[in-house]
């Protein structure tokens, strides 16, 4: 299928298609005779991976270090990744973006307390 097919298979556009290849997470696709990129129900899969991930809160660098296993992840059932506990020092590029969520978290809450603080004229 062209670009345009794969990516309405995916949920996305062709331009985040051509950034995922561009950004190594989506290996270049096969081309036609006249230049264009054909993609198959493998590549397909490996997209809605990625959309999966970055809309848990991993970006795409953290993705670019693991983009030659991201197959692993595209069977159905998806294979369970492991339990993390909450405030356990994690491995990994899961253990390091819960680690940085929860210093976003530690640091929005202390704001949000000095805010109410201040509203409340102390």
């Amino acid at each position: 299928m062209r670009i345009g097919e794969a990516a309405a298979a995916a949920g996305t556009t062709a331009r985040a298609l051509r950034f995922y290849e561009q950004r190594g997470l989506l290996p270049p696709p096969v081309r036609t005779a006249s230049g264009q990129r054909e993609y198959g129900a493998d590549e397909v899969a490996r997209v809605r991976v990625i959309r999966d991930l970055l809309a848990l809160g991993l970006t795409v660098e953290d993705l670019r270090g693991c983009a030659d296993r991201l197959h692993l992840l595209s069977g159905d059932p998806l294979p369970r990744c492991g339990a993390v506990e909450p405030g356990a020092a994690g491995s990994g590029v899961v253990g390091r973006r819960l680690a940085a969520l929860d210093a976003e978290i530690g640091r929005l809450a202390g704001l949000r307390e000095n805010l109410a603080r201040r509203a409340a004229g102390g």
